[in-house]
C-alpha cells in the first residue's frame, strides 16, 4: 500500500513503490466471500483501490490480509515503469503456491497493467481468472460471479465519463487521520516517455459538490487532512449546470480550504505548464493549503523537454519556480527526474542537475529512463543511452538530490512547525510522527495529552537528509 513513513516520504526514491496487502476496516466475517488486495505504484492506484474496496462491500465481500484465507486475490497494478510490471510478474510466481493449494482460489490483476497488457496475462499467466481496467471497477461483482462459473473476466473498456464520483471509497484502517480525495481521471498530456493517457483514458473531472461533500464527510469523521489526487490536477475544469459557470483548480482549492480550517488541503500533481499564478495565490492565501507543491521537471534541457512533449521549455519552469518562491516564499517543491531519456548528452544531464540546483528541491522522484510499449517515445525515439550510463546519471541526480534535501532540512533547525499528529513513529512507540506544511515528517516524543489528528507545535532540532526530529513546544 501507498503510506507516507516517517522515512520514506522525504526519502530519495530511485524505484518504484511495492505492493503491500492493503487492511480495511475489519467487519464480522458471515462465511462470505473474501478478497485479498495489493496495490503497486502511486498515490492514485492506493485511491483506486479504496473505491474497489467500497464496491466489493457493498456485495458482501470482506477483506483479509492472510492471502491464504481469500477467496480471490487482486494486485492493483501501475504500468508506468518496466520494474512495477517485473515486479508484478513476480509476485504472480508467488501467487501461483497458494493457487496450487486451494485450486478454487480466483486471481485479478486491476488497474493499468491490465489494461495494457490483457491478452498476455490471460494467455502468459495461466492462473489469472480476471483482467479489469482501470474504469471497469463497477463491473468487478459481475465479473466475480463469472469466473467462479469457470469463465475469465475481462472488462478494459476506457471510459469518457466515469469519475466514481458517487462512490465513497472505503477507506484504509490506518491512521484515520489523512485522507486521499480522486478529483480527476485519465490525462490528456501526451509524454512521450508515459503510458497514463493510454491506460487511463482521456481527463475529465468530478463536480465540485461530490468532492466538497466527501471532504466534509472525512472531516466529521476525524479525518484532518485530504490530499486531492489526480494526474494534473492544474487542468481540473468542471462546468455548473446551474450557472454554466467554469469551476477550476483554484477555485475549488479555496472552496476545500473554506470548508474548516483545521482541515488541511494538500495536492498532487502539479503539471509546470498548467499551474497558474491564481493557484499559487490561492495556498498563500489559506493557512490550511498547504506549503508543498510536486512540480515534475522531468529535464532540465529544453530539447529533451520538447522530445519528451513537456510542452514547456527550461525557462518556463524556472519561471513558475520563481513565481512560487515569490508568493510563498517557504515553499517546499519536490520533482520527478528521469535520467538518460533518448539521445540525451552528458551536457544535456548537466542542465538538469543545474536546475535542481536552482529550485532547490525538498525532495525527489528519480528513475532512469525505461521505454513503455506502445508510447509515442518508443515509436519515434531510439532507446540508445546505455544502461551503464543511464545508472551512472542516475545516480549523480540522488548524490545532488540528497545534499539539497539534506541542505533543506538543515534550514529548519531551531524553527517552530504546526505539525498534524498522524500516529506513531516506526522506530518507536514513545515518539510521534506528524508533517508540517512543507510535507516534511518530523518525529518527537509524546506528550500523553495528544493524540493522533491533534495539531501541535513542534521545534525542530536535527536534521537528517530524510526526516527532522523535533521536541513539542508548550
Amino acid at each position: 500500500m501507498y503510506h507516507p513513513k516517517e522515512d520514506h516520504i522525504d526519502e530519495l526514491v530511485a524505484e518504484e513503490r511495492q505492493g503491500e496487502a492493503l487492511d480495511y476496516p475489519s467487519k464480522q466475517n458471515t462465511g462470505g466471500r473474501q478478497y485479498y488486495i495489493e496495490s503497486y505504484g502511486c498515490q492514485m492506484n492506493f485511491s483506486d483501490s479504496e473505491i474497489i474496496a467500497s464496491i466489493l462491500s457493498q456485495e458482501g465481500l470482506s477483506s483479509t490480509k492472510d492471502i491464504s484465507n481469500a477467496d480471490f486475490v487482486f494486485l492493483n497494478t501501475c504500468s508506468i515503469r518496466e520494474k512495477a510490471e517485473e515486479t508484478v510478474r513476480n509476485r504472480l510466481k508467488e501467487i501461483q503456491v497458494y493457487k496450487k493449494k486451494n485450486r478454487d482460489l480466483k486471481v485479478g490483476v486491476l488497474g493499468c497493467m491490465a489494461e495494457r497488457l490483457k491478452a498476455k496475462f490471460l494467455e502468459e499467466e495461466k492462473l489469472v481468472d480476471l483482467v479489469v481496467g482501470p474504469d471497469a471497477y463497477r463491473d468487478l461483482p459481475a465479473l466475480l460471479d463469472q469466473v467462479e462459473s469457470g469463465e475469465k473476466g475481462v472488462n478494459v473498456y476506457l471510459s469518457r465519463e466515469e469519475t466514481y464520483a458517487d462512490i465513497s471509497p472505503l477507506r484504509l484502517d490506518s491512521n484515520g487521520v489523512c485522507a486521499f480525495i480522486s478529483i480527476m481521471r485519465g490525462c490528456d498530456n501526451m509524454c512521450s516517455f508515459c503510458v497514463v493517457p493510454f491506460t487511463r483514458g482521456r481527463e475529465r473531472s468530478r463536480d465540485l459538490y461530490s468532492i466538497i461533500a466527501e471532504a466534509k464527510d472525512l472531516f466529521e469523521k476525524g479525518y484532518r487532512e485530504v490530499t486531492l489526487l489526480g494526474q494534473n490536477v492544474d487542468s481540473y475544469k468542471w462546468t455548473n449546470p446551474e450557472t454554466n459557470s467554469i469551476v477550476n483548480f483554484a477555485n475549488l482549492l479555496e472552496e476545500i480550504a473554506l470548508l474548516h480550517p483545521d482541515l488541511r488541503v494538500r495536492f498532487s500533481t502539479s503539471h509546470p505548464k498548467d499551474i497558474t499564478d491564481d493557484v499559487i495565490y490561492t495556498i498563500a492565501k489559506y493557512e490550511n493549503i498547504c506549503n508543498y507543491i510536486h512540480l515534475p521537471v522531468q529535464s532540465g534541457n529544453s530539447r529533451i523537454l520538447k522530445l519528451m512533449n513537456r510542452t514547456y521549455d527550461r525557462e518556463w519552469y524556472i519561471n513558475r519556480i520563481d513565481m512560487i518562491y515569490k508568493i510563498i516564499p517557504d515553499c517546499a517543491i519536490s520533482s520527478d527526474m528521469i535520467a538518460g531519456f533518448c539521445t540525451e548528452t552528458d551536457e544535456e544531464h548537466g542542465d538538469t542537475l543545474s536546475i535542481m540546483e536552482y529550485a532547490k528541491y525538498s525532495y525527489a522522484y528519480m528513475f532512469f529512463y525505461s521505454e513503455r510499449p506502445g508510447t509515442l517515445a518508443a515509436k519515434k525515439y531510439k532507446d540508445d543511452i546505455s544502461e551503464d550510463i543511464k545508472k551512472q546519471r542516475l545516480s549523480e541526480i540522488i548524490r545532488l538530490q540528497r545534499q539539497l534535501s539534506y541542505e533543506h532540512n538543515l534550514k529548519d533547525v531551531g524553527q517552530i512547525y504546526k505539525v498534524l499528529i498522524e500516529g506513531n513513529s516506526k522506530k518507536s512507540d514513545q515518539e510521534y510522527k506528524g508533517r508540517n506544511s512543507q510535507n516534511k515528517m518530523i518525529i518527537f516524543p509524546k506528550n500523553g495529552s495528544l493524540q493522533p489528528g491533534d495539531y501541535v507545535n513542534v521545534k525542530v532540532i536535527a536534521a537528517s537528509s530524510a526526516t527532522l526530529t523535533g521536541q513539542i513546544i508548550e
